[in-house]
């Protein structure tokens, strides 16, 4: 596949000749009829071709090498990069809303012809063309600004349609409305931009890794014979093409470390070359030959699991000899206080086991 950064590069500079195209166009039809709409509309194109660069500038940062200060790399500017696009379109449409309120105010006339009505026309057409690609690359690429930028082009579009509405109406009924239509996109305008923060937002915060990333993971790592089961993965990402991540993984606990270090490093490649993820593993082992050890497993594990706010235990192990019984349980998020539950639970089973000693970790709801 060609190098992502390329595309977004390329893609970008598209929406950037475009909209300086629709701004010298719009610009003269607006100047030419005194539309308030149309200017705004061209200035509202300006602000799409700044995004479009601002998108380039992100993607160049983002492919900067790790560094002593950032050894993570600079992936994560790509996150900003969106947040920025997102204040532009809030701009833009708290703009659109403030001149088009203006307008209905001062009671602007403008003047329209048939070959105003042309122009805007194909404006609206290119914008539609525009906006559907960015969000196709946007999408293939994985890229919050293009997508960003997509969504921006479609309101552009629908922001030119309103104008092109307006002309019609005021060519065959000399009544001006673009005032209103001005507004109630502008609104639109400040929702899409609103939905752009949020996401971006989210992202540089944070994101759980979506449902199923985490089940193809853990089903290529649980494809390794000697694996019986894998949990606990975290994947932190530092760009939209770029995870650090971790995961325990249970086996026998008979294989030696000679067995476990060639099954580790397989493991890390294989997630790396599927999902570009570099991958720690840990190891859980595994006693369950043991008719006892398995009927005291089953037995807490059905204790365990009666707590409604219990997701999943795992990770148990039972060591006869110094009589310790260890395991991990993932806690949902619900659960205001878990620490609470945790010491109910090991309470249960010392009572219920006063031979053995009990270690419970709580597990973050990391993955889906």
């Amino acid at each position: 596949m060609e190098n992502r950064s390329k595309i977004i590069v390329r893609t970008s500079i598209i929406g950037i000749l475009t909209n300086l195209g629709l701004v010298v166009l719009k610009a003269i039809v607006g100047l030419f009829a005194n539309s308030i709409a149309i200017i705004m509309d061209a200035i509202n194109n300006l602000s799409d071709a700044l995004s479009s660069v601002i998108t380039i500038v992100g993607t160049k940062l983002a492919q900067k090498k790790p560094d002593a200060k950032h050894p993570y790399g600079h992936g994560r500017v790509e996150y900003i990069t969106s947040l920025i696009i997102a204040v532009i379109i809030l701009i833009a449409g708290g703009g659109a809303i403030v001149e088009s309120i203006r307008s209905i105010i001062e009671n602007q006339t403008p003047s329209f012809n048939i070959v105003s009505l042309i122009l805007i026309a194909v404006a609206v057409v290119v914008k539609i063309v525009l906006g559907l690609y960015f969000r196709r690359v946007g999408k293939k690429v994985n890229s919050e600004a293009l997508k960003g930028s997509g969504i921006d082009a479609l309101f552009d579009a629908l922001l030119s349609l309103g104008t092109l509405v307006s002309i019609g109406v005021a060519l065959i009924w000399k009544v001006s409305i673009e005032g209103y239509v001005g507004v109630i996109i502008g609104l639109f305008m400040l929702k899409s931009g609103i939905g752009v923060l949020r996401t971006s937002l989210s992202s540089i915060i944070g994101e759980r890794t979506s449902k199923e990333t985490s089940e193809a993971i853990k089903h290529l790592v649980c494809e390794n014979p000697e694996v019986k089961g894998a949990y606990d993965l975290i994947v932190n990402n530092y760009g939209p093409d770029r995870g650090i991540g971790s995961i325990h993984i249970e086996v026998n606990d008979d294989l030696t470390a000679k067995e476990i270090h060639p099954l580790t490093r397989r493991i890390s490649a294989q997630v790396y070359e599927k999902f570009g993820i570099i991958m720690t593993i840990g190891i859980y082992a595994s006693n369950n030959s043991d008719p006892t050890i398995n009927k005291i497993r089953n037995d807490i594990r059905n204790e365990v699991l009666k707590h409604d706010t219990i997701k999943q235990i795992h990770g148990f192990y039972c060591n006869q000899e110094i009589k310790s019984i260890s395991f991990d349980v993932i806690v949902d998020f619900k659960d205001k206080d878990a620490s609470k539950l945790i010491k109910e639970i090991h309470d249960n089973l010392a009572n219920k086991y006063p031979d053995y000693q009990f270690y419970i970790v709580e597990d973050k709801d990391f993955s889906d």
